[in-house]
């Protein structure tokens, strides 16, 4: 959840997964990437904290990935705080039988609690890691480090022995790379790592060491925005909220009834989606696809409430968009 009031145009309607998809097209030193085929269920910011029906919204994206089965799945942070009453929600992730990882949010450690007890009540051994599938790399970062001080707000920050640890992780390597983050590393001033542009040098520093385009994408969610850019070769995907966009005090509005209202009060200050995002990326034959999905608003969207104010990277829609790229 990021407080912000940035709008866009209006509401989207209607389907399921549908339409054409993302391409990233890449040159891989050395042959083919992704011959045999890899598949990655990705679902983004779902905050069981905020919205009343966070559990459902999980359970949609797992039963389409038990029926799919792909290589592996991951939560892009702003999952669940550790509470005792979520340890139901957490009891539906740990019933997936593949393999999952977790990805540290800014909000997965609200309400006073620490790194350790949000990673001990999700199992996550390591706050950054990496792993390889199929001969690709994958980077898992914490974008929570503590930020130089003076600092006010939430931390998003990557620190020196974090930065140290991707630098010694990427010359390691010789595979090519996928980074997932929560917050994302292609811009700072909205809500973004805040010191960015060093981790781009890491990235773009170990692409030309390598003598190819070793670091291919970095996504991220975080934003509850559904946008893609190419900094220098690399590209850098937001995955949307599962769940809503943040619109703040200035748009409140009863999106369901007066129950829902009192025992989830943030609802107000949203504007959910009727069902709930997340996608599939697949990596095979030098292509990198990400599938779209398409929901709509409950209740009044941004434009229909008259918000004026707009941010080019912050797209108010309940989608993750179809983009499509011309291979290199």
């Amino acid at each position: 959840m990021v407080n912000r009031s940035f709008s866009r145009r209006g509401f989207i309607k209607v389907s399921t997964l549908a339409g054409a998809a993302m391409v990233l097209p890449f040159d891989v030193f050395g042959g083919e990437l992704g011959q045999e085929k890899i598949e990655i269920g990705l679902i983004a910011d779902i905050h069981q904290d905020v919205i009343h029906d966070g559990e459902e919204r999980l359970q949609a994206f797992l039963d389409v990935a038990t029926n799919r089965n792909p290589d592996f799945i991951v939560q892009m942070g702003d999952f669940c705080i550790p509470h005792d009453y979520n340890k139901g929600f957490m009891a539906r992730w740990n019933s997936y039988h593949g393999d999952k990882y977790h990805i540290l949010g800014n909000h997965d450690m609200d309400h006073g609690f620490s790194k350790e007890q949000t990673m001990a009540f999700w199992g996550m051994p390591e706050r950054y890691y990496s792993f390889d599938k199929k001969g690709v790399h994958f980077i898992v970062l914490d974008g929570n480090d503590q930020n130089p001080q003076p600092w006010d707000g939430y931390k998003r920050y990557i620190g020196d022995v974090q930065k140290q640890w991707l630098i010694n992780d990427l010359a390691k390597t010789r595979k090519p790379t996928v980074v997932f983050s929560h917050q994302t590393l292609e811009l700072g001033e909205t809500g973004g790592i805040a010191n960015f542009k060093e981790i781009q040098n890491i990235l773009e520093k170990a692409n030309m060491e390598a003598g190819f385009k070793k670091v291919l994408c970095c996504l991220s969610g975080h934003h509850h925005t559904d946008f893609m850019t190419k900094i220098n070769d690399i590209y850098y995907v937001q995955i949307n909220s599962a769940s809503y966009y943040w619109l703040g005090g200035d748009y409140k509005t009863i999106r369901y009834n007066e129950v829902i209202d009192k025992n989830y009060p943030w609802i107000k200050y949203t504007v959910p989606y009727k069902e709930p995002l997340f996608t599939f990326m697949t990596i095979k034959n030098n292509k990198i696809i990400i599938e779209p999905r398409k929901t709509e608003f409950v209740g009044p969207g941004p434009d229909e409430l008259g918000m004026t104010e707009r941010h080019p990277h912050e797209p108010i829609v309940p989608t993750i968009s179809s983009y499509k790229m011309k291979i290199r």
